[in-house]
């Protein structure tokens, strides 16, 4: 599987490289967002290791191009360890990992969200009153309007509608979703959660759809 590292760092591009080249990968590099982009389309990866802090132009805003254009799993690579920007990094990625880390730590981290992406995706299309989602394309619409969701809030919001009527609790649903080995808290559900209301809920503080379980967690009601 082709993966592109993304840093402006020489030698974290090469100790990276020369790790996950170990690990069987075909590995790409780039020093800007710039170069990044290009290799993108040129080489079409599997998977995006891209760190955060660029030059010119950050690694976010990087995300967010290449978000219009695909749902390639992306992990984050960066200084930062606030939780607002572990959690930027999970609305618009798929795992965030912060500097220091151990190349260890990374491979498997890779390897997880790899295993969670290759998965065979289910066709059929869940229609539930006025909110239609499709596995196909990735995408949800409320009242014929697509709605724009993070990859996270569409993996989140499909699964729950897949198995409406069931409860799930929130260490079930990091399982579920962001996949054993995401290095993610409980608190990730609630935020994506409230995230989701805010598209689908007529009055997000009173859901009647994405409900909450108390004490147990949530389930989605059809």
């Amino acid at each position: 599987m082709k993966i592109l590292v993304v840093d402006d760092e020489p030698t974290i591009l090469e100790t990276v490289e020369r790790k996950l080249r170990r690990e069987g990968y075909s590995v790409f590099t780039a020093g800007s967002a710039e170069e990044a982009m290009r290799l993108y389309r040129l080489v079409k990866p599997d998977l995006l290791l891209l760190d955060v802090m660029l030059p010119q132009r950050s690694g976010m805003e990087l995300a967010q191009a290449i978000r219009r254009e695909s749902q390639v799993p992306i992990i984050f690579m960066t200084a930062k360890s606030a939780e607002e920007d572990r959690l930027q990094g999970l609305e618009l990625g798929d795992d965030y990992v912060t500097k220091p880390f151990s190349l260890a730590e990374l491979a498997a981290r890779v390897k997880s969200v790899l295993r969670r992406f290759t998965g065979e995706i289910p066709n059929e299309l869940i229609e539930t009153g006025n909110l239609k989602i499709d596995p196909k394309s990735h995408e949800a619409w409320l009242d014929e309007k697509e709605i724009q969701l993070s990859p996270k809030e569409y993996a989140l919001l499909h699964f729950m509608a897949k198995n409406r009527g069931q409860v799930f609790a929130r260490e079930a649903l990091l399982d579920r979703v962001w996949g054993q080995d995401a290095f993610v808290s409980a608190r990730t559900v609630d935020v994506h959660v409230r995230w989701i209301r805010e598209r689908i809920e007529e009055d997000p503080s009173n859901p009647t759809r994405l409900v909450t379980v108390r004490g147990v967690g949530y389930k989605f009601v059809g």
